[in-house]
């Protein structure tokens, strides 16, 4: 199963050493995940991560010692967050085996530091956000996990996902606030036909709604759903296309605000098209085509 992974395409893989693995078998989990990160990382793949015990229990440090050797390792996922301290000790554990490689150093390791994806599943880490997103220079973005959440506050999970609206909303806004790259919205447990996908796709449009930019995805089939619902639309791009290029001519005609197809344009909407292009470019979608067709667009 674990070999099956190296032929995906998506921006993330994450190995499981915590919920999916029995206590009798972490070591063996941790020989194979080891094992497949030695290998030259896919060219699919643009991250390899693993989500390893909480710092609360026996196996975490066991975890980190067999993984950080791994040489084609990205990011860890640390699960059961409730403060600042539980990140905090995490990263002393990374510094103290990969001293050159956290100093960010580039020049001389070669690779960037191992980066921290960070799950939020309690009311208490809620309430520790700005804390927890401050508590480290490595930390790349947070992760909602619904489930554990749902548990810890005796919630009982409806399609609406109404429930987790204020989790949500928070986790997307602290992301923005403290300029964490990623931030991914919980998973869809349903997969399977026609029914399943439907539901996926609107949990995709929602949570980018709220701010989220990806998704858990607990199985192949769901990859390519999610990855269109979160790259831009061909509309979107072309949007973005034509207000940036008529904003390069405002500005030499000394416009900071100007109207398209009727719409009032000025920096707030500017800047939303730059990150939709930026996005765009990120989904490998032909923006230079789009950059050809609009180079004529004058601001109205």
């Amino acid at each position: 199963m674990l070999d099956k992974t190296r032929g995906l395409a998506v921006d993330c893989v994450a190995y499981d050493l915590e919920d999916s693995v029995t206590h009798g078998r972490k070591a063996e989990a941790r020989h194979n995940i080891r094992q497949i990160l030695q290998q030259p990382p896919p060219h699919g793949i643009r991250e390899s991560a693993v989500r390893i015990n909480g710092v609360h229990t026996a196996w975490v440090e066991d975890d980190l010692t067999a993984v950080l050797q791994a040489s084609s390792l990205d990011t860890i996922i640390v699960p059961k967050v409730h403060r600042a301290s539980d990140v905090c000790f995490v990263a002393d554990i990374i510094r103290h085996h990969l001293p050159k490689r956290q100093s960010g150093d580039t020049a001389i390791t070669g690779k960037p530091p191992i980066k921290l994806l960070v799950l939020i599943e309690s009311a208490k880490a809620l309430t520790e956000l700005s804390a927890i997103c401050k508590a480290s220079a490595y930390i790349s973005g947070l992760i909602f996990a619904a489930e554990d959440f749902a548990m810890d506050l005796s919630l009982t999970r409806t399609p609406s996902l109404t429930e987790f609206l204020f989790a949500r909303s928070a986790i997307a806004t602290a992301c923005r606030a403290h300029d964490l790259p990623s931030t991914i919205d919980l998973v869809c447990t349903s997969y399977k036909g026609a029914e399943g996908q439907r539901r996926l796709e609107e949990e995709c449009f929602d949570g980018k709604g709220l701010g989220f930019n990806g998704k858990q995805c607990i199985h192949p089939s769901q990859v390519d759903v999610v990855q269109k619902a979160f790259a831009p639309s061909q509309d979107e791009l072309q949007w973005a296309v034509r207000i940036v290029t008529a904003d390069l001519k405002a500005n030499q005609h000394g416009r900071g605000a100007w109207t398209l197809d009727g719409q009032m344009i000025d920096a707030p909407v500017v800047g939303k098209a730059k990150n939709v292009i930026i996005r765009a470019e990120a989904c490998s979608m032909d923006v230079a085509s789009a950059k050809q067709r609009w180079k004529g667009q004058e601001p109205e």
